[in-house]
């Protein structure tokens, strides 16, 4: 969906400084008015008069003021409240982002609630809603916009956007060369490089990085390149850019405490392996019709394959009548010509394994086009945007499952194996998917003095979602939703330095092919999404309501300081979730009822030229708000069923209840400059235990240092300490089968709690060549 189109031109003052100049500061919400990539926040639009919290990064804040190599996720996590991230896969690259208690994720069986845009162009993956951080080229970002709940922005943001602008040879000039390396056999290099002639520009942007990681089977490797050609006039602007990506990311996963503690680099079960290969077209364009009258539009091709290999204890285990075969559930095990697989391992259950295969194939496309209008209104100061949006797909989806054996000390599948055909539980699948997204949005924000301005906003989307399972079974259905969202709000200038907002907005998401495939205890499958079955899944529809101050005035020579407290409540209707099936690894999506999630902001920054720093802490109250029961799975606090009963107000796994941030970065001389990030977070829920019924994972707190020193004019060194501390902490926590797969180096384990934990000390550096 490319309504969010983002195509404000840049002031000369806002373009990139020459080569090997020094880079001012840059913090979080920097004191800027024109903000591209939304229609409330784009072509102008003055950010005191948007209804809502929004947060900014500039390309600075990307690499902690020049000190790190950049990273788009990791800045929005040290520097953004209400933002933490964790690691299901065990991977750094293929984080899930929460904001708010609403995720971004990459994994499916994750509710999707964020809506992701990358020049325009809708980023989430057609097939799950997914994010691949790992295809974002951080290096080529000029700006990241994260803001609350908008119905303009979409499908997916319930509960807000993230809008990344790219750079292109009319934001940035010159030529850069990064080298670095460090800790975890980490190794990488990226190149950047742009120019303007005349009317026409060039930018390019590409890097590779290489990653051996700290725990067993674990490894990165990650490349990108992004092109764009740019044309500007009097009157108009041209850009066709091309986005280019690759990765292979291996990820131990969540490993159970009792081998974390005595081999913090184990891993449960393996492969456990994502490879990525993501290509995009798009052209985009902007034309000024009058003095007050612009047209912007965008169309986009892109191209995405994912291949996803899990290893997992097993679901088919000896037979316990004496037959030699291997047995399921339901009944003796089968392959897909009919046939029941023998034990050929003997009786022993502990010497099986299961891996699960997929793989995603998906062509996207789509168009957009919106007006905007600023011209005055019976005299007042009025700025309209009006546009349309389409995005299509199609895609095909196959999975198996296979039967082998498994290594004793890493847990690895030993093959080639048998693939297992059980219908009704674990089935071959092929099926092919075509889905179409239709939005027509109207925004409106009126100017009644220089100080009160009212803003309205509407959405109506509707999404059609074909299913045809090619192997001829029950998948084939067709689904469609639609609803029209509302939003308005209005701030107020109480004095040059304070801005009072308050504004509600709905928004909503319809379920995801992969939901709608996998919705009933009869039709569970595993996170590889195994699925049987197409019963429908009711939308999900969030109520939100934001309300705040937010500031900025001079502070001392020549600094400023911003500051900003906001208030937030969404209640979503028919949430969706990923819930425990009877059977071993495998859940289903199901709709929970009401959610709501609920907290306030506050932060404060200071930036002058020779230092700047920030202070940040969120509370979030993110609950169930219906009763419903579930599967236990591997949670030991099941009742004598088998099941956790959720009561309205138990919390959300995943999501801390507190953080805090602070950030400071300080230029000792014209040449060195140091830099200091801290965060602290409350412990979580796990997940699995959405009842609330076992302890929650550890709160902790990490410290990270870096430092760059001007060698020349056009050289430049850089390093880095990341947790500087040595913190064991975990950002995820779950339960796994402990007892279903043998661990030879801690034979006696039965705890199922299991952890993903984060990395330890590490250093890290580089050197940064300008031309």
């Amino acid at each position: 969906m490319a309504a969010v189109l983002g195509l404000a031109r840049v002031p000369a003052q806002a373009q990139q400084a020459p080569a090997g100049a020094a880079q001012p500061l840059s913090l979080t919400l920097p004191p800027v008015n024109i903000i591209g990539a939304s229609p409330l926040l784009g072509s102008g639009v003055d950010r005191d008069t948007v209804p809502a919290e929004s947060n900014v990064l500039k390309r600075d804040d990307l690499t902690r003021g020049g000190t790190t190599t950049p990273d788009a996720v990791r800045s929005l996590n040290e520097q953004v409240g209400g933002v933490n991230l964790d690691s299901a896969s065990g991977n750094p690259f293929q984080p899930s982002l929460f904001y708010h208690g609403f995720q971004a994720s990459a994994l499916q069986g994750t509710p999707q609630g964020i809506a992701v845009y990358v020049n325009g162009v809708r980023f989430n993956q057609a097939f799950g809603d997914t994010v691949d951080f790992d295809l974002l080229p951080s290096l080529a970002i000029d700006q990241l916009n994260l803001e609350g709940s908008n119905p303009v922005f979409g499908l997916n943001a319930l509960g807000g956007a993230l809008n990344v602008q790219l750079k292109n040879g009319f934001t940035y000039q010159g030529a850069e060369i990064e080298l670095s390396g460090g800790s975890f056999d980490t190794y990488g290099a990226n190149l950047q490089y742009g120019r303007r002639s005349g009317n026409s520009a060039v930018y390019v942007a590409a890097s590779g990085l290489h990653q051996g990681g700290w725990r067993d089977l674990q490894s990165s490797d990650l490349e990108n390149f992004y092109g764009d050609i740019g044309w500007r006039g009097n009157k108009g602007e041209l850009h066709f850019n091309a986005l280019v990506a690759n990765s292979v990311l291996n990820g131990p996963g969540t490993s159970p405490i009792e081998l974390l503690a005595v081999d913090p680099a184990g891993q449960f079960t393996a492969p456990n392996r994502i490879s990525n290969r993501f290509a995009q077209i798009s052209l985009s364009g902007d034309l000024e019709l009058s003095d007050t009258v612009s047209l912007q539009a965008v169309t986009y091709y892109n191209y995405f394959l994912q291949r996803v290999i899990n290893g997992n204890a097993p679901n088919d285990l000896p037979c316990d009548d004496g037959s030699g075969l291997l047995c399921s559930g339901s009944g003796p095990s089968t392959t897909t010509a009919g046939a029941t697989i023998p034990a050929f391992l003997g009786a022993n259950p502990l010497a099986y394994s299961e891996l699960d295969n997929q793989t995603t194939n998906t062509n996207g496309y789509g168009a957009s086009a919106q007006l905007t209008d600023k011209q005055s209104v019976f005299g007042f100061a009025n700025h309209l945007v009006a546009g349309l949006s389409f995005d299509g797909s199609q895609t095909e989806f196959t999975a198996a499952s296979l039967i082998g054996g498994i290594t004793p000390d890493t847990r690895e599948f030993i093959g080639p194996g048998e693939t297992i055909d059980e219908p009704g539980s674990n089935s071959p699948v092929r099926v092919g998917i075509s889905d179409a997204y239709y939005g027509a949005f109207v925004a409106d924000t009126f100017n009644i003095t220089d100080r009160l301005a009212l803003t309205a906003s509407g959405r109506f989307n509707a999404a059609q979602i074909n299913l045809n399972d090619q192997n001829g079974g029950d998948l084939t259905g067709d689904h469609y939703y639609q609803r029209f969202n509302p939003a308005g709000g209005v701030t107020y200038k109480l004095t040059p330095w304070l801005t009072a907002y308050a504004g509600y907005a709905e928004a909503n998401r319809a379920p995801t092919p992969a939901e709608l495939s996998c919705a009933g205890p009869s039709d569970a499958c595993s996170l590889a999404n195994f699925f049987v079955g197409d019963p429908d899944l009711k939308q999900v529809v969030a109520h939100t309501v934001e309300a705040g101050l937010r500031g900025s005035a001079p502070a001392g020579e020549a600094g400023r300081v911003n500051y900003n407290l906001g208030f937030y409540r969404s209640n979503l209707d028919d949430d969706i979730l990923f819930v425990n099936s009877v059977t071993l690894n495998r859940a289903f999506f199901t709709n929970v009822g009401q959610t709501r999630r609920q907290g306030v902001d506050a932060s404060i920054q200071y930036k002058a030229p020779r230092w700047s720093a920030y202070l940040a802490y969120t509370y979030t109250d993110a609950t169930f708000q219906s009763g419903f029961v579930e599967a236990a799975g591997s949670n030991p606090a099941a009742d004598a069923n088998g099941n956790i009963t959720i009561n309205s107000g138990n919390r959300l796994p995943g999501v801390p209840a507190h953080q805090g941030k602070l950030g400071l970065t300080y230029r000792l001389t014209d040449k060195w400059t140091v830099s200091a990030v801290g965060i602290a977070q409350s412990g979580t829920y796990l997940f699995g235990d959405e009842a609330n019924l076992t302890p929650q994972l550890p709160a902790f707190y990490t410290l990270n240092l870096s430092t760059s020193y001007q060698l020349t004019p056009h050289i430049q060194l850089f390093a880095a300490a990341e947790n500087v501390t040595d913190q064991k902490y975990y950002t995820f926590g779950t339960f796994s089968p402990t007892t279903a797969v043998f661990l030879s180096q801690a034979p006696n384990a039965t705890n199922p709690r299991a952890y993903s934990p984060a990395a330890p000390v590490g250093g890290f550096g580089g050197v940064r060549i300008t031309f």
